[in-house]
Order: structure tokens, then sequence, then C-alpha cells
């Protein structure tokens, strides 16, 4: 096996189908599997009869909030790939993305963001109607178009270097929001590569496209139709509510 999409995922049952929908339309090769962690959904969530075979969602049976850190290890551990592809659920990866995943020759590859939504029927659009109707601000769209900076929530990273760098901080969970574990595995990263320990990849990086949400329109619990948790962000050590509070 190439490579393991892992992605957790809380009460985004509508999101889940239209991204089963944009994979089973990918036609990923056999040696691609994508796992779904179903972070404590109400209900949970179901693997649909017609999803691709290398589909999978798998419970973590963990019900606390903010537990991605567990999630992504439980993924790393189920995976079956060499390299392993990690990312939310309000990110649509395409198959540049996969492909980029599959020939991994660095330890770790990074991504460009940008807006986009992932429609009804599991297509994706980056049309700015479409986006503004999604919640994306007037004045961001404006000056900035589709293009966002990147975040170090998703990446691509060989499973043994994964491992070999410690996985994620599981004590980090009982934090308020943000509890700063990608911040964490991406410092110890940056230790490891300053080093010389591991290699990153050129930064001819592909895209990953993102629902417009959160801060980006305006509301850190912005939520375009419901379609995500309903988790809030508004706690004082998120740095974007208490700006918007000034």
């Amino acid at each position: 096996m190439k490579l393991s999409v892992i992605v957790s995922v809380l009460n985004s049952h509508e999101i889940v189908r239209r991204q089963i929908l944009h994979w089973s339309k990918m036609n990923l090769p056999d040696d691609v599997e994508v796992i779904y962690l179903d972070d404590g959904s109400d209900p949970p969530l179901v693997r649909p009869d017609w999803a691709p075979k290398n589909f999978r969602i798998h419970a973590t049976n963990d019900f606390r909030p903010w537990t991605v850190e567990v999630a992504r290890n439980l993924g790393a551990r189920m995976a079956r790939g060499e390299n392993l592809l990690m990312t939310d659920v309000d990110y649509i990866i395409g198959r540049d993305s996969i492909e980029a995943g599959r020939n991994l020759t660095h330890d770790k590859r990074c991504f460009k963001r940008q807006f986009g939504v992932l429609d009804e029927d599991g297509n994706v659009t980056q049309d700015m109607a479409v986006l503004k109707q999604y919640g994306l601000e007037e004045g961001r769209a404006r000056t900035r178009g589709v293009n966002m900076p990147p975040h170090p929530n998703n990446f691509i990273m060989k499973r043994e270097t994964f491992f070999r760098l410690g996985g994620y901080r599981e004590d980090l969970v009982d934090r308020p929001y943000p509890n700063k574990g990608d911040t964490y595995f991406k410092r110890v990263w940056a230790e490891a590569f300053a080093k010389g320990e591991v290699t990153m990849a050129p930064e001819d990086r592909t895209v990953l496209f993102m629902f417009p949400n959160g801060q980006f329109c305006g509301d850190v619990d912005y939520n375009p139709f419901g379609l995500f948790h309903d988790l809030t962000r508004k706690t004082e050590t998120n740095h974007w509510y208490m700006k918007d509070r000034v």
C-alpha cells in the first residue's frame, strides 16, 4: 500500500456524504486507502454500501471535544500505507495531491491552500459566487481571491517518519481550543529538520481546497449551512476570537 489518507470527523454527515461521492468519482488506485476517524459523532457515521472499496470509517470512541490528536495517531496506527496524508474534513483533496502522496520521495510534503466548495454532487468548484454564498467575506475575496496561507494541519509524511517524531501529543486534547496539537507537531518537525534528520519536498506544492468557514467568514464559529460540527471556537486562547473582540 502506497498511501493512507487520514481524516478526522465530528458531526459532519452531509460533508462526509459529499466527500464519499468525490472519492468515488476519483477512481482511486488500489494502493491508496482512505480512513475517516469518527471522533464521537451523534449519530455515528456509517459507511454507505456504495462507497469505494478503499474507503472506510472507524470510530475512535472518544467523546471529548477537540480530540483530533487522538484520531490522527489512531489513523496512523491503522494505516497500511507507506505514506500518510493527514487533513481535516473541511478540506477537499484532488488527484494531484493523491499522486504527490503516492510518489513522496522526501519525509514530508506540504500543501498550498485555496478556497473551494464540494457541491451536493461531489464536484469541486471555486466559483466566486458560490464561495461567497458559503460565507467568504467580500473584502477578502476582492483583495486575495481564492488564496489563503498554509496551515500545519495538512501534510503528507512518511509513516515511519511520523512515528519516529512521536506522532501527536494526546495529552493536549483536554485543553481549550486551540489546543496547539498541530503547532507542537510542527515544532518537533522543525527541530528535526534543523538538525538534518528529516527532508522536505520542494516548494512546488499541490493545492488543497478548503470550505470557507470560521474567521474567513467573519465569525470564528461560522458554519456554512450547519455542515460541520458545532463546537465553539470562542475561547480566550483563540487569537482570531480575541482579535475580533478588541
